[in-house]
């Protein structure tokens, strides 16, 4: 990347949402290891603070690229844990929870239960957690026509970028051209004008 595109890029979160539980689970520690690294480079590259993965959805029916709703979202595989690591200065997370829907909800229960308020601001410091912000660009590794449902709530406030490659494929250079899109981009945070 170059040093014009990254001083012209204020990004702070920065989400990456792509793969199925499944590619997850398959995916092996070293993969995971090598996977985070070379993405928390460029995001550190740009000055980003985080940097959170996410898979897409719990999976696809039969290829038809229609997303399987269950009536109980699937929990995430055993053999796909949440990672964490540091790469210069930026934190990068792999979060395996492929159902926003279901993060949204535990994170309302959560606050109920320790008795806070359940507002704006508490759900988004949960559901934005590790990060401290909400994100400003949120790649999803998939069609354009698809919205991931991994993701409920970080969508009101983002900049999307649509990367319609295969998540096997989606490296560091592809998220390089994504945050080469989002800089040349105006940001109306939710205006139309």
């Amino acid at each position: 990347m170059s040093a014009k595109t990254s001083d012209a890029v204020s990004l702070h979160h920065v989400i990456v949402v792509g793969g199925t539980p499944a590619e997850w689970a398959a995916t092996g520690d070293e993969q995971w290891a090598a996977r985070l690294g070379e993405m928390g480079k460029v995001a550190d590259h740009v000055g980003a603070q985080w940097l959170v993965v996410r898979p897409f959805g719990p999976g696809l029916a039969g290829g038809s690229g229609v997303a399987e709703v269950a009536a109980t979202p699937p929990a995430p595989p055993a053999s796909a844990p949440d990672r964490t690591v540091t790469i210069g200065g930026c934190q990068v997370t792999a979060q395996s929870q492929p159902d926003g829907r279901q993060r949204l909800t535990m994170a309302v229960a959560a606050l109920h239960a320790a008795g806070e308020p359940i507002d704006e601001a508490s759900i988004a410091s949960l559901l934005n957690a590790p990060a401290a912000a909400d994100p400003d660009l949120v790649v999803v590794v998939g069609a354009k026509h698809r919205l991931p449902q991994s993701l409920a709530w970080e969508l009101a406030y983002s900049e999307l970028v649509f990367v319609d490659l295969p998540w096997q494929h989606f490296g560091p250079r592809q998220l390089e051209d994504a945050i080469a899109s989002f800089a040349h981009r105006h940001r109306r945070f939710g205006g139309i004008d």
